[in-house]
């Protein structure tokens, strides 16, 4: 007897963490890999918009309550996009705008609608880098790079891949970012610019 009791106190303490595993499966660190479409536009509607094709890395850390999730996370990306715009300081003027290397940290806020799919909203701050290439209209010109601040919002849904493995999974994410106040032609100009991007990722979760 005291032999087949002490075999049923050791199969619940290996089965304790693999239930709680099936119970929580959108808990623990992450890393991933994404990429998708990119839209850079200036809302002042001088140059109009241009797409690209935006690429990168990712990693967070989840916690699961229920069907509750709250996450932290950030992202390391980079972009082949570029967006034109006239009349920028004076009229006659121009400036080449060309998307570079993008950092994101935020949160995200998500719901289990089922055991293995996750509904999910973000927020946070970005800091994008833009090399520029200004014509003042009458033969001179100047460039160089600039870091513009801004602020993200998105919204997506992650679904578990065990192709992957047992933490596989992947996403498909709508995310919004604005940027302001880049250094253009020796002024700091409100350029207000806008992104639109569309992505999918593909992730393990440990």
């Amino acid at each position: 007897m005291r032999t087949i009791f002490t075999a049923a106190l050791l199969a619940s303490a290996f089965a304790t963490p693999a239930l709680a595993q099936e119970r929580a499966p959108f808990t623990g660190p992450h890393i991933e890999v994404t990429g998708g479409w990119d839209r850079l536009t200036g809302s002042d509607g001088n140059g109009g918009h241009k797409d690209g094709f935006v690429y990168g890395v990712g990693g967070g850390y989840d916690a699961q309550v229920g069907g509750v999730i709250l996450g932290l996370e950030g992202e390391v990306t980079d972009s082949t996009n570029k967006v034109r715009a006239n009349n920028v300081l004076v009229a006659g003027d121009s400036t080449r705008v060309s998307a570079g290397r993008d950092l994101y940290v935020g949160a995200r806020l998500g719901y289990a609608v089922a055991p293995a799919t996750l509904l999910y909203i973000k927020g946070g701050y970005t800091n994008a880098r833009f090399g520029q290439r200004y014509d003042d209209g009458v033969g001179n010109f100047s460039g160089g790079h600039a870091n513009a601040d801004g602020y993200r919002l998105g919204a997506g849904i992650e679904q578990k891949f065990r192709v992957f493995g047992p933490g596989g999974f992947v996403k498909a994410e709508y995310r919004y970012s604005n940027y302001q106040n880049l250094n253009i032609g020796n002024a700091n100009i409100d350029t207000d610019f806008d992104r639109h991007q569309v992505v999918g990722s593909v992730g393990i979760r440990f």
